[in-house]
């Protein structure tokens, strides 16, 4: 967002950056490092609902109705840039190029959402983990040549499961599973991707 006032603030792996309850009226931007939004449930799981890498809004829909239907936390350790909504605001309605940034923010985070409810209600648990490896190791090749399909990875194997709506222990099943069938190793916060087809096989929806 240029030509706004910011407020930076760094947020420590695993620390609350904001809650849906609060009402303030203020656009997010990721910085650096991993975060995620996601819906706390009253049996004390939790919906991950995208994973946010540098560059991204948190919810571009705040922009507009001031305040966010989800919580957000930091995966890695982050800087976040804090925006005045109502100067975001006059921003997009003052130069193009700023509403037309927000409008492909929107865009994208409406047809993850869209996907990530076909995945959830039409796919079994391998499909379901390789839309999200894929889609993610897509938007992580979008910020710079990835060598050798070597791609950071900060996901522990929780929070893979809580994106996509399984165990802990049934997302170590299937990983191990693409192991063995010479797919992709995920270790030492590093997804080796060795088949690339074959996952864009699995993850396809269509």
């Amino acid at each position: 967002m240029p030509r706004l006032n910011q407020q930076f603030m760094t947020v420590k792996a695993g620390h609350q950056i904001k809650c849906q309850s609060e009402a303030r009226d203020d656009v997010l931007v990721l910085c650096s490092g991993w975060a995620f939004r996601y819906i706390q449930l009253s049996d004390g799981g939790r919906q991950i609902l995208r994973f946010l890498l540098p560059g991204d809004i948190f919810s571009p829909a705040a922009i507009f109705s001031k305040g966010m239907s989800f919580s957000a936390k930091a995966l890695t350790e982050v800087e976040v840039s804090r925006l005045d909504g109502e100067e975001v605001r006059t921003q997009c309605r003052a130069d193009e190029l700023v509403m037309m940034e927000v409008f492909r923010s929107l865009g994208d985070n409406g047809r993850a959402s869209y996907e990530l409810i076909t995945v959830l209600g039409q796919r079994p648990a391998e499909r379901r983990i390789a839309h999200l490896l894929l889609s993610l190791i897509r938007r992580i090749a979008a910020h710079g040549e990835i060598p050798d399909q070597r791609y950071p990875f900060p996901l522990k194997q929780q929070h893979i499961a809580d994106a996509v709506g399984l165990t802990s222990v049934h997302v170590s099943r299937v990983l191990a599973l693409f192991r063995e069938r010479n797919i992709l190793t995920l270790a030492d916060r590093t997804l080796q991707v060795t088949d690339p087809a074959a996952l864009e096989r699995l993850a396809a929806l269509n």
